[in-house]
């Protein structure tokens, strides 16, 4: 690891100061040094270790992303809300996770903690991303998950695509994920997209229009980025007690439903069982987590379908 290294560099090559100059001293000449220099280089090495300490985090992150691309397996977190995430964030969301990391805000790898979203500041919670990835690294001990967080609270589909703008948020979901991506394909390898998307669009007049954007959204990303064969996993709206769906909602699931049947390497999870925050709109923290686990199985039945 890139901190060891530099401690054994420190403790091999220790700087001290006297009135006259800076020189560099071997650990093996410090047993003939007068007793003063011998306690200014075990202050030294102890300050080398702390400082090391002090930016391990970073150099340890660096040291996690693959030098192989090959071996740095990349998911890109698309849609809006719900895949954004806005369950209640608990301590065990902010521990890392062993070979799984984010891309932040920007363009950082860095852990992959909640909340892993910057849509909308303060809201923006746990999501499904961070459990599918722990999922997917266990069930891939030799390489390392990269999450590109790009989802967008209330976008609707249409803004996914060039030049699309969300007024809400002042963003351009698909410029900005774009954008995100090519930074990420910088150090690894594509390997899917996780959408969750639709609420925004169950209105009559935009869920008759749905399919067809959405199946020009999964040809937008596998020409984009170059990935003909990429996995496009669409997840299910949440069905909540007290929440029943309109037509316009019925039109947008089959939508989500029926895209396996209709374009290869695309596959549905569905959310039967699943249930929401008091809002009655987004899935809770224990709901995404299971959802990150059935984005997860979903995948590895598509591309194994695929094969």
């Amino acid at each position: 690891m890139r901190e060891l290294r530099a401690v054994r560099s420190l403790e091999t090559r220790c700087i001290i100061s006297d009135n006259k100059a800076r020189r560099s001293i071997h650990p093996t000449q410090i047993r003939n040094r007068p007793l003063f220099l011998r306690i200014t280089h075990q202050i030294s090495l102890s300050l080398a270790i702390m400082s090391a300490s002090l930016v391990g985090q970073d150099l340890t992150t660096n040291s996690l992303v693959p030098d192989d691309a090959q071996q740095f397996h990349l998911f890109i977190l698309a849609g809006q809300s719900n895949m954004a995430g806005r369950g209640i964030v608990e301590d065990v969301d902010k521990q890392p996770v062993a070979r799984v990391l984010m891309l932040d805000q920007s363009g950082e790898w860095v852990p992959a903690v909640a909340p892993m979203h910057f849509d909308k500041p303060g809201i923006a919670g746990v999501g499904l991303g961070r459990t599918f990835a722990k999922e997917y690294a266990e069930s891939h001990p030799d390489v390392v998950v990269g999450l590109i967080p790009c989802a967008v609270g209330g976008s609707p589909i249409e803004s996914w695509q060039p030049n699309g703008y969300h007024a809400q948020t002042k963003s351009h979901p698909w410029d900005d994920c774009e954008q995100r991506v090519r930074i990420a394909m910088k150090d690894g390898t594509l390997r899917g997209v996780l959408w969750h998307q639709g609420e925004s669009d169950s209105r009559p007049d935009l869920a008759k229009l749905y399919e067809m954007r959405l199946h020009a959204l999964v040809k937008r990303f596998r020409e984009t980025f170059a990935v003909p064969e990429l996995p496009f996993i669409a997840g299910q709206l949440g069905q909540f007690e007290g929440r029943p769906w309109n037509q316009a909602r019925k039109t947008v699931d089959a939508a989500h439903r029926m895209l396996p049947e209709k374009l290869p390497y695309c596959g549905f999870v569905p959310s039967n069982g699943l249930t929401p925050n008091d809002d009655l709109v987004h899935f809770n923290t224990e709901s995404l987590r299971e959802l990150g686990r059935r984005y997860h199985a979903v995948l590895m039945e598509t591309v194994n379908q695929t094969r």
